[in-house]
């Protein structure tokens, strides 16, 4: 139970008179600050503790009796060592609704990693930025985890143990940290931890890791600190301050409601109130240089406020006996986008950063990672990141540069859901028909994402880029692939679906053309979109730089969406495709399917191919409508043309975009 607030006077003159305050006066500043807060469970920490699929040995324990009844969360971790007394008291908004999760996670699945909003911190601990109405980052996991950043926040390192690290699959370390962090990305605040408790799930003699503040030596979040021994004293209080209103619905902070025909949305708030005090609630919705304000007095309360697509963010605030019960913040209405594949999907940083095309009107929700426990326990919305893969918020680089296109050109927030997963075939993608959302399946991963976040049938387009771990085997490609595109009409309702012709199949092969000239026909058979990834310099032979890579393959991408989705030019947009090609003499002429001018770089007719004939392609020229190759004799016995393309930079054959002719293998007429 809280101790009396009367030793906090004390405790202040001595701090102020250079005396070293006692253990009673530490806790007693947890005490001061947890004011209107219930204290929920109590935990003496252990030198050494595998509370790993156990309840820890919490002294104090009313989870049960709380439930769901709470709006806010705070911790008090004492510790007494080397440097006398240390305390530190932080509370925020919610990241959970029921109190059982507010503890040590020490089960699979209970994984927290997000911002939390109206972070108060308090502390005598040198260091640690006290205040109120600070932003904040969690990370609280059973499991290992590695220093790679993502990029969730600013000011975070990739290389060392921080505010910002990845749960990773295996369990047994553990992770209980709270950090101040900075409100926006970039930001001039630093980001540091205010407390943290490691090591919690490892069984041998390993020492719990803790700390307040950043440690001055080694690991900054006390990763791999060993400490526990050098403190007497090691107490970990989790507080809750009781709701007056039970919530049935509201948005996420960041969240992104799909927009509808009227260029916006409803956002309903809904519930009840549990405290008989209260007679009325009042939300306030903020943003768009407008405040809107709903009253209910009835015990049953819903609210649905419209908000309008565009660059602008709300704030919900609801309130009842004057004191705010839940804040939302940076609500946005805009469009959604899927991003599916291998590798290239993923679109991963190999040689340039994509970070500048960071917006907080991208967003994402959940993380691709390919672990079901971690992605079925990350369910909060982010903001998208593109260089990064596998991460909360990760998204890739040609699907950010894209998104950052709709948002400069269309002013329209951008979601876009990532579930690519590199070097697999087609099979992995498929969906278990008897459960859609099996967590052990990709398809499943990326469904309970969508439908978590509540946009699995609005939305706008799939994009689909994979086929080189199917080894330029066609018929396993068609069929695989009709079979996912059947599933996700079926789950996902009529958007626009669009497949990339891969660029080799496998890498590093651009000879073998039977899956390229497959998934160019998808276009005619199965009514997607196909797009090019010819006319992309930036190319290694697998995967590309961002410059002359994913930087122009986003370009392209938008260029098409724009077309089919936003009123955007038609002209030049798509990719250069032949219809037929007929004889004539030592030519041959590409009928192509639209006049659209294109370019032809000198030095390209060797990346064409006469099949069935001993003749080679000596020059290309562009006429309006087609392409008319000249041979290096009569093509008897010829009876296909093939353009296969080649690794690599240019030379190249593009339209007014930049977009190269997609490969085909067509018979001459």
């Amino acid at each position: 139970m809280p101790r009396p607030v009367l030793v906090l006077a004390t405790v202040l003159c001595a701090v102020a008179a250079g005396t070293v305050p006692t253990s009673a006066s530490a806790a007693a500043g947890c005490d001061a600050a947890a004011a209107g807060f219930t204290p929920v469970l109590q935990l003496d920490l252990p030198q050494q503790a595998n509370y790993l699929n156990t309840t820890p040995p919490y002294s104090l324990d009313r989870t049960a009796e709380i439930g769901t009844n709470f709006d806010r969360v705070g911790y008090c971790l004492e510790l007494n060592g080397p440097s006398g007394p240390q305390w530190v008291w932080t509370a925020m908004e919610p990241f959970s609704t029921d109190a059982r999760r507010i503890g040590l996670p020490t089960r699979p699945g209970e994984l927290v990693r997000q911002r939390v909003g109206d972070l108060d911190v308090r502390s005598n601990v040198p260091g640690v930025t006290q205040g109120a109405n600070q932003s904040g980052y969690l990370e609280m996991w059973p499991n290992q985890y590695a220093q790679t950043a993502s990029a969730q926040v600013a000011n975070g390192s990739a290389s060392a143990y921080d505010v910002d690290d990845s749960p990773t699959t295996p369990l047994g370390y553990g992770s209980f940290q709270v950090s101040q962090v900075g409100p926006t990305r970039p930001s001039s605040v630093p980001a540091k931890p205010v407390f943290a408790i490691n090591t919690f799930t490892e069984g041998g003699a390993n020492p719990l890791s803790l700390g307040i503040g950043t440690n001055p030596s080694g690991q900054p979040d006390w990763t791999f600190a060993g400490n526990a021994a050098q403190y007497t004293q090691r107490r970990l209080t989790a507080y809750v301050r009781t709701s007056l209103v039970a919530l049935t619905e509201s948005p996420q902070d960041r969240q992104l409601v799909p927009r509808d025909a009227k260029g916006g949305a409803n956002v309903p708030v809904a519930g009840r109130v549990t405290d008989p005090r209260v007679k009325s609630v009042q939300l306030k919705v903020i943003g768009n240089g407008r405040t809107d304000t709903y009253t209910s007095t009835s015990s049953q309360f819903r609210f649905t406020p419209r908000i309008t697509a565009g660059l602008h963010e709300y704030t919900f605030e609801l309130r009842a006996l004057g004191r705010v019960v839940a804040r939302r913040e940076g609500i946005v209405s805009g469009d959604v986008y899927v991003v599916q594949g291998q590798s290239n999907a993923e679109a991963s940083m190999y040689n340039g950063a994509a970070s500048g095309e960071e917006s907080p009107y991208l967003r994402s929700f959940g993380s691709p990672v390919a672990d079901g426990s971690i992605s079925g326990a990350d369910h909060v919305w982010n903001y998208a990141t593109g260089d990064v893969s596998r991460e909360s918020g990760s998204i890739g680089q040609w699907a950010i540069r894209m998104g950052r296109q709709i948002v400069n050109k269309y002013k329209v927030p951008v979601a876009l859901f990532n579930g690519a997963h590199g070097g697999q075939p087609i099979s992995f993608f498929q969906r278990n028909d008897a459960n859609p959302n099996d967590l052990n399946t990709n398809y499943g991963r990326l469904r309970q994402r969508l439908v978590a976040a509540g946009v699995i049938s609005h939305l706008r387009g799939v994009l689909w880029y994979q086929g080189e771990s199917d080894n330029d085997n066609a018929a396993v490609h068609v069929s695989g692939f009709t079979s996912l595109l059947q599933d996700w009409r079926s789950d996902f309702g009529t958007p626009r679906y669009y497949v990339y012709q891969v660029r080799t199949s496998p890498c590093g092969n651009t000879t073998a053309m039977n899956l390229r000239e497959a998934q160019r026909a998808m276009g005619d058979t199965l009514g997607v979109t196909v797009l090019s990834t010819t006319g992309l310099s930036g190319h290694d032979g697998c995967h590309y730089a961002y410059a002359g890579g994913y930087r122009d393959m986003g370009d392209h991408t938008f260029a098409v969406l724009a077309r089919d989705l936003y009123g955007g030019p038609a002209a030049g947009v798509a990719p250069p495709n032949p219809r037929t090609v007929t004889a004539s003499g030592s030519q041959l002429t590409v009928q192509l399917r639209s006049n659209d001018p294109l370019t032809v770089g000198a030095g390209v007719a060797a990346d064409f191919r006469v099949d069935g004939a001993a003749v080679t392609v000596t020059s290309v020229a562009y006429q309006p409508g087609k392409l008319v190759l000249t041979l290096s004799g009569p093509p008897t016995g010829a009876t296909t043309l093939t353009y296969q393309g080649h690794l690599g930079s240019g030379p190249w054959i593009t339209n007014a975009i930049g977009t190269g002719l997609l490969a085909f293998t067509t018979p001459i007429t």
